[in-house]
């Protein structure tokens, strides 16, 4: 059974492998999510750079994205076969790009047809099949709409919701608008959770703080960060003693960075460019005294074709000073 009292958001170019490894350092509990990837990238790309990961990730979740039931079953065999530890199929991505490939968001009105894709889904594998979705969008609304939608798909055999509370219009907005202009209503979530009181669900949208997890985790079952946690990644620092119970010392920033140095290692080794890991870590130091050195070293150095990880010793050393 997977602990989902807290997890990082799926976001696309950012909560890649580098990202996620780097974030395990500081949680240990957390559970972390892939970027969304579609369903014809798995099974006609290179599987193994879009699936691969360090087993020191999990718990990890593989989020999909695709429409069409054999596709997405195979898809969710793939994941499995890999190692995760969850699949997750977006219902909540609002870009006219995805909408054009007829998956995230838009798919919220065909219930019956994202029905079809999780029962594939589920029957196709053994690990938990959930979903990320919207309380809405467009002008299909309203609460009863959203309740059928969450019951239909647990017919069909998800039992994990996590749901961002906003609704989003797939028109007109911009994907970074739509996190932004649609107000927030964690009280449709709420009454998700009174509805359905079987069902695990997760809150998401605009959440910042540990204390707001708190708050949310009284009436609901889980919490969902995504950009704060990024740019904030010492948020999760707090994470596994407040919210899990922990009672492991919480590592120091630079213990952090020791940690991920080996790893980094290994990955210049295997011809992968510094700055694909570095740009990931440039706000560990958010909101302390030289974060902004930390930033700026990193930045102008980590993209040198001969740059190694001494690179991020000698950013730390900025820091320490």
């Amino acid at each position: 059974m997977l602990d989902r009292r807290f997890s990082i958001a799926p976001m696309l170019d950012w909560t890649d492998r580098f990202c996620r490894y780097f974030l395990r350092q500081i949680s240990k509990r957390a559970l972390l999510y892939t970027e969304m990837v579609t369903t014809s990238a798995l099974l006609y790309g290179d599987q193994a750079r879009l699936l691969k990961f360090d087993p020191m990730e999990h718990p990890v979740a593989l989020q999909i994205g695709g429409s069409d039931p054999v596709q997405l079953s195979r898809a969710a065999r793939l994941g499995q076969q890999w190692g995760y530890d969850e699949i997750n199929l977006n219902l909540g991505c609002p870009s006219e790009r995805v909408q054009s490939g007829r998956f995230g968001a838009c798919l919220m009105s065909e219930p019956d047809l994202v029905a079809d894709c999780i029962k594939a889904m589920v029957d196709s594998v053994t690990i938990p099949v959930t979903v990320k979705q919207r309380i809405g969008i467009d002008h299909l609304d309203s609460y009863q709409l959203l309740r059928d939608f969450v019951g239909r798909l647990s017919l069909a055999g998800s039992r994990t919701f996590i749901v961002h509370a906003r609704k989003a219009w797939l028109q007109g907005l911009s994907p970074k608008e739509n996190r932004e202009i649609p107000p927030l209503s964690y009280a449709t979530v709420y009454r998700l959770k009174r509805d359905f009181p079987e069902l695990e669900i997760i809150i998401n949208g605009g959440i910042t703080s540990i204390e707001a997890c708190e708050e949310h985790l009284a009436l609901v079952d889980g919490v969902m960060i995504g950009r704060e946690a990024y740019h904030n990644p010492w948020l999760l620092a707090q994470v596994d003693a407040r919210l899990f119970g922990e009672e492991t010392p919480v590592p120091t920033r630079d213990q952090v960075i020791a940690q991920l140095l080996p790893f980094v290692e290994l990955e210049l080794a295997a011809g992968v460019p510094l700055n694909r890991i570095t740009r990931h870590i440039l706000g560990l130091f958010h909101g302390q005294p030289g974060a902004r050195a930390w930033r700026r070293y990193l930045s102008n150095h980590s993209y040198k074709s001969d740059a190694d990880s001494d690179v991020i010793v000698k950013a730390l050393r900025l820091v320490m000073l």
